[in-house]
């Protein structure tokens, strides 16, 4: 793994993850398009022919089951989305493997789930799985696996997918293809607004509005493709973010589309699935000496530091870790139920032990299962 210093070295790398959106493949029908998948297909395998090895981060499964079930848009309801991505994936992993056929190349169709890249077990396993596929030459076809993922345990797009395979396989850097060329001033259909070329910090984009809605059969917009740029950037991954039609000159080094440079070091997956793509369940506000703690000392949080409780969760469940002034400085893994919380608000571990048993001698949030969001992006913490 290197970190590129910029765009020009991007043909040289020698592991680069390629995210494609719904709206990149499918028609203005919400059809699987054959032609844009099979454009897609030759740019990757020519970059495998170079000696470079690319997984290939695919949405697109429920846009291609529209068609075939009938349905006029994008479902809404989550049952129907989990019908027709059963549907939908089968016949886009089909396209991809013909299309890659055509140059002598195998795929392997790899579908996750958040909490695959949370639970140990199934983040080695999927990592050990992916490196297998390089290493046997077969091009990785990733995706959500939207058929069993719920709204508790999904990434809610591919863009944010995206950015944690790229640390799972260890790549040199993420390229998002997309249905706009570049990110711009503003609207990209507006005559003042122009593109900007390199982003070498957050910095960079203040001010920007990128508030426009994306495509109608995709899932996310530039707001989430900056969101996965974050997570990213932030632990050492460049990104190039283009459209689908400038696929051969942006994986050629060319300048097109935007550059955002690596601002971090790399992190554990796991701890950027819990800063960026964890949906929390629950709210602990600690006092100012926590905050210290935490921050200063990379402790655990204990009871004695927590002065409220707010939400529904479980032992295991990810929530938010709050200041006084409602900041959000970090977030976790709590070790206890939300009903067992308030009796233990602000007392010391060794008297809940006396008095409630040993079960109740460990820490709210071990730091193992903490992370601070400043370290991975200032930009991230949040204020309510």
């Amino acid at each position: 793994m290197t970190t590129l210093a910029n765009r020009a070295l991007l043909p040289a790398a020698a592991r680069v993850v390629v995210k494609v959106g719904s709206s990149s493949l499918t028609d203005g029908h919400g059809h699987l398009d054959r032609e844009r998948l099979t454009a897609i297909a030759n740019v990757v395998a020519e970059r495998w022919a170079a000696g470079q090895m690319v997984v290939l981060v695919s949405s697109g499964a429920i846009a291609a089951a529209l068609g075939p079930l009938a349905l006029p848009d994008r479902p809404r309801d989550l049952a129907t989305q989990q019908a027709a991505a059963s549907v939908g994936q089968g016949l886009l992993v089909e396209h991809w493997a013909q299309a890659f056929a055509a140059h002598g190349l195998r795929v392997g169709q790899v579908l996750l789930t958040a909490d695959d890249a949370m639970r140990r077990a199934h983040y080695r396993n999927a990592s050990r799985a992916l490196e297998r596929l390089l290493e046997l030459g077969v091009v990785p076809i990733v995706n959500e696996n939207d058929v069993v993922a719920t709204d508790e345990i999904r990434f809610g797009d591919n863009d944010r997918l995206a950015a944690l395979v790229s640390h799972l396989v260890r790549a040199d850097a993420l390229v998002l293809l997309t249905d706009v060329d570049a990110l711009y001033t503003g609207p990209p259909g507006r005559p003042a607004s122009v593109r900007v070329p390199v982003v070498l910090g957050p910095d960079d984009v203040e001010g920007i509005d990128v508030s426009h809605r994306g495509s109608a059969v995709g899932t996310g917009g530039m707001v989430t493709k900056l969101d996965s740029v974050a997570i990213a950037t932030a632990s050492g991954i460049p990104v190039l973010l283009t459209s689908a039609a400038n696929a051969h000159a942006g994986l050629a080094g060319n300048d097109v589309g935007t550059w955002f440079a690596a601002t971090g070091r790399r992190a554990s997956v796991r701890h950027l699935w819990l800063a960026h793509a964890a949906r929390t369940r629950g709210r602990l506000v600690v006092d100012a000496g926590a905050v210290r703690a935490l921050r200063d000392h990379g402790t655990s949080l204990l009871p004695a530091g927590v002065v409220a409780v707010t939400g529904r969760f479980s032992a295991g469940d990810p929530v938010e870790i709050a200041d006084p002034d409602g900041t959000v400085v970090a977030r976790g893994l709590v070790a206890y139920d939300a009903d067992e919380v308030p009796a233990l608000l602000g007392r010391q571990t060794a008297d809940l032990a006396a008095e409630l048993g040993a079960g109740y001698d460990r820490e709210l949030v071990h730091r193992d299962d903490l992370v601070l969001l400043h370290e991975l992006n200032p930009e991230r913490r949040t204020k309510t």
